[in-house]
Parts: structure tokens; sequence; C-alpha cells
């Protein structure tokens, strides 16, 4: 038995049975889910009706996140999912789904953020531990439009500034990875953060 889409197996909302009155169609068919789990990238063609393909990902270890305040995309590690709206079982499970909040690696945009504004970001651990962090040498030009820059929206929200310190950002998968084979996503900032760190600490 396949998985079928079609309503003519079920009961009528009387609980009559429905007569079987024609076989089941290709059009109705449904497929096994993906259950994307975290690890070296494992997708599968599927061929669909009118010969498109789905890319069904079954194992994912990364994806492209924006950083929607500032502007700024990139590629990192997915380190785990840590809430999930419907399921807790697929926090259990590690299942990467379309709107499971993730902690991903926060470096490329550590890196992208001091390279952008000249400042350090999250390194208050290192400073308190003693270690010494290499100043990059820079033009006077540079250093002022980086300090330009920096002074008209260079503030990160301190919510987010304690994820840096901690190296893992939470982040939400807003693409399908069953469909598209892609984990993509976006930081969580403000509001929605706030929203989803009181679901986690209950």
């Amino acid at each position: 038995m396949g998985i079928s889409r079609d309503s003519r197996h079920k009961r009528s909302h009387t609980g009559a049975k429905r007569a079987f009155y024609r076989k089941k169609r290709a059009f109705e068919l449904g497929r096994q889910p993906a259950n994307t789990r975290i690890g070296p990238k494992r997708i599968h063609i599927v061929r669909t009706r009118g010969g498109n393909h789905k890319y069904r990902a079954l194992r994912l270890d990364s994806g492209n996140f924006a950083w929607g305040s500032e502007g700024c995309t990139r590629k990192t590690r997915i380190i785990g999912v840590v809430y999930h709206p419907s399921n807790n079982e697929l926090v259990r499970t590690n299942t990467l789904t379309k709107s499971a909040v993730v902690q991903i690696d926060a470096a490329p945009f550590r890196q992208w953020y001091e390279a952008h504004y000249g400042q350090p970001l999250g390194r208050r651990r290192q400073q308190k531990q003693g270690q010494v962090v290499e100043e990059v040498k820079k033009s006077k030009s540079v250093e002022k439009k980086q300090a330009a820059r920096f002074a008209a929206h260079g503030k990160v929200d301190p919510a987010l500034e304690k994820q840096f310190e901690a190296g893992r950002l939470y982040a939400i998968i807003s693409s399908r990875p069953g469909q598209s084979g892609r984990a993509d996503g976006y930081i969580l900032e403000g509001e929605e953060l706030a929203f989803y760190q009181r679901k986690l600490h209950k």
C-alpha cells in the first residue's frame, strides 16, 4: 500500500463506508517524509509530475543564513536543532525542517562584522582570559570610514552580542530541506528572538 492523498478510502462524515468505484491514481500519490538529519550532505533527486525535479535532502550540515538587520548573508555550519513549534521529537532527533529553530556557528558573521565596522564583536571572554587579539594594520581613511559606519548603525543588540560571545547564534530555517535540498534561513533578532528564548526556557 502506497501513501495516498485521496479521500475516497476514508469513511464519509456520517460514518458510512464509501463505494470502491475506481483505482488509485498517480496524481493522488504521497511520498515518504525526508526527515533531514544533520550530517555530511546527501541529496536525492526525485522525479515529479511534469518531469520536474525535487531535491530531497537526507542529510545537511550547513546552509545560507541571513543577518537581516545588517543585510549580510553567509554560509555557516548548523550545530543542532533546539526548538520546533510542532513536535519535540524533531528536536530530540535533530531533524531539519522549515521553521525549526537551530543553533549555527557565529564565526562567519563575526568576521564580516569586524571587517565591516573595525570593532570586536563578542570577544569579552577572550579579553577576560588575557588573550591578545591581534590588530590588523589599516590606513587612516579605512579607519575613518569604519568609525562612521559604526557610529551610524553599528550597535548590536545585547541579546545577540551574548550569543556571539558563546560563538553560537539562534536561527530559524525558512527553506524546505525535503523539497529544495537546502537548509537556509535567518538569524533571530529582537521580538522574535525574545519569543523563542521564552519558549526555550520553559
